[in-house]
């Protein structure tokens, strides 16, 4: 019997957080937005507000013997071009509580491919 040929469309397995976070960093990616107790987004040296960002990807993780084990990751751009991300975990145990959730579905959104 032959065996089966690999089908080259079928999609890659899923990357683990560490795999994403290590990819950031060989991109020269690996800068961390704050939520700040104003409500505003921080990193290079700037505060923002939701127009001055764009989530370019998001990456959704589950835990493997947890499912409530949620973590979103959110890659986001500035106006400037500058990019970082900003990590939570999703469901109603979010990290930042209802400002951030409200800041963050306020972001625009321009999902960009690998």
């Amino acid at each position: 019997m032959e065996k089966p040929k690999k089908d080259k469309a079928l999609p890659s397995p899923m990357c683990t957080l560490s795999e994403i976070m290590e990819k950031l960093k060989e991109k020269d990616l690996y800068n961390e937005f704050k939520f700040t107790e104003t409500e505003e987004m921080q990193a290079f040296g700037k505060n923002y507000k939701p127009n001055h960002l764009k989530i370019i990807k998001t990456y959704r993780f589950e835990g493997m013997s947890d499912p409530g084990d949620n973590t979103i990751l959110y890659l986001l751009e500035d106006q400037d071009g500058n990019t970082g991300f900003i990590l939570d975990v999703y469901g109603s145990d979010s990290n930042y509580g209802l400002a951030f959730d409200e800041f963050i579905k306020a972001i625009p959104i321009d999902e960009q491919t690998d």
